[in-house]
């Protein structure tokens, strides 16, 4: 937008140089050339004046030595003619030229001739001048001057100049003036485009300065601040209150479940143990739900921290821990990775987090059986991750809701989970500048990718950007990819 402003200035400064310069230049050389006509008339008129009695005596007496020396002086070829056309006297350089004969049979009809009415700096021909020779009413003869023009066409050059340097010079201030006043102008649009960028990226206190640029865009960066206060401060009050009605709800919910608890001793009937189980399992997933919520709050506020993990050592102290439950499922957990480090810089706990949500899902969908393998390698100068599974996978439109909050497959509803798992995961993966992608797994199951972006400096993982095919970790098992 600068650059089209500049422009718009130029082009004006421009067009009003050209309007102004352009007659100005037509002036100075016409006026160089009037200044010269009116000289040669003169000389002219004084030859014609000497000339008269040499015509009427027939003799050139002190004419020709008059031209001769006029000639020698200044270049200027002369010549004076009878009445017949006939040649009296001629100067030593002397030469009919283009349009002589035309301004001596002018001159010889009474009238003076000077020609051209301008010279301009690409024409050649020489400035003629005529003027006829009277003797008490009668047109004895004609002197005819062409004076040669590279000295006029020197001094128009010389003037066009002046004016282009002149222009080139206003063109200049007229381009450094407009850099300086769109600069002024755009400041506030720069730094809006800026400060957005800013926010998008997650630092919610990023605003305009408001007392930059003209009144119009300051009133826009204040309202922009405004807005961006007003929206800041209902983001916080949303994760607030979620933040706070989770929390205190856990309370009343573990009161709830101590007393549903203390029923069961009493119970006696069947159908009312099955009933109390019921009421202690629905609890049990309130408690679930409460959790999910309070990590997805204390996730997305952890938006400008960034910390240095070793996501090969995280990898193993969760296929670690998630290892007795799958055991317990029946299901192989394994961890595939190099005997190296694997540096990610992410948002504290995000790579923790997003892995217990994905080896949760992978074991608890791929049944009895079922193999979840995990695997960590250095890739486009971050870590990649991937859990793979072999259980029931999900659709392609399944997938494209998978990170909805609260969102759950239509097959797994009797499932237990709050369908908040992979929605945290997706919030600290993009807090942490990271990606998250899912596709099925052949012949079946599902595989989550996920991709963290290296330290800017700090200890680099060992060997190439790019790790060569992982060797399998002695206790490896396969791993899994992730279903909400």
């Amino acid at each position: 937008m600068r650059r089209r402003l500049v422009i718009s200035y130029l082009l004006l400064m421009v067009l009003v140089l050209i309007a102004l310069e352009t007659p100005l230049a037509l002036i100075l050389a016409t006026r160089e050339t009037d200044r010269v006509r009116a000289d040669r008339l003169a000389d002219a008129t004084r030859f014609a004046s000497l000339a008269g009695p040499a015509l009427r005596g027939g003799s050139a007496g002190p004419l020709e030595s008059e031209l001769r020396s006029y000639d020698e002086l200044y270049g200027i070829g002369a010549v004076v003619v009878d009445r017949d056309r006939g040649i009296v006297v001629a100067s030593t350089s002397w030469r009919a030229a283009a349009g002589t004969t035309v301004a001596r049979d002018a001159a010889l009809a009474g009238q003076q001739v000077s020609g051209p009415e301008s010279v301009w700096p690409w024409l050649r021909g020489p400035v003629i001048v005529a003027v006829p020779i009277n003797d008490g009413g009668e047109v004895l003869g004609a002197v005819v001057t062409a004076s040669p023009s590279a000295a006029l066409r020197r001094t128009v050059t010389t003037w066009w100049l002046l004016l282009a340097g002149i222009g080139m010079l206003a063109v200049l201030a007229c381009v450094l003036t407009a850099f300086g006043l769109a600069g002024w102008v755009l400041r506030p649009v720069t730094e809006l485009d800026a400060v957005t960028h800013e926010i998008t990226k997650g630092d919610r206190s990023a605003r305009v300065q408001h007392h930059l640029g003209p009144p119009e865009l300051r009133r826009l960066v204040a309202s922009f601040n405004t807005m961006a206060d007003a929206v800041s401060d209902v983001m916080d009050r949303q994760r607030a209150f979620v933040a706070h009605a989770s929390h205190q709800l856990r309370n009343p919910l573990t009161a709830l479940r101590l007393r549903v608890e203390e029923l069961g001793p009493s119970l006696t009937d069947p159908e009312g143990r099955t009933e109390h189980r019921l009421a202690l399992e629905e609890t049990d997933r309130l408690a679930l739900v409460l959790d999910g919520l309070l990590t997805l709050a204390r996730a997305e506020r952890e938006e400008n921290e960034r910390v240095t993990v070793d996501a090969a050592e995280v990898a193993a102290s969760r296929v670690a821990a998630w290892r007795p439950l799958a055991r317990h499922r029946s299901v192989s957990l394994g961890l595939v990775t190099r005997d190296a480090p694997a540096y990610a810089r992410t948002v504290p706990t995000a790579v923790d987090q997003v892995l217990d949500a994905l080896i949760d899902n992978a074991v608890k969908f791929s049944g009895a059986g079922g193999e979840v393998t995990v695997t960590v390698a250095t890739c486009d100068g971050g870590v990649a991750l991937e859990v793979r599974d072999n259980g029931p996978g999900m659709t392609a439109s399944q997938l494209g809701q998978a990170t909805e909050r609260f969102w759950r497959a239509p097959d797994v509803q009797n499932v237990d989970g709050a369908g908040l798992g992979l929605a945290i995961a997706a919030v600290l993966i993009d807090a942490s500048d990271g990606r998250l992608t899912m596709r099925a797994a052949e012949p079946r199951g599902l595989v989550a990718g996920l991709w963290f972006p290296g330290p800017d400096d700090g200890p680099k993982p060992p060997g190439p950007d790019t790790d060569p095919v992982p060797q399998r970790h002695p206790t490896a098992v396969p791993v899994a990819g992730a279903r909400q």
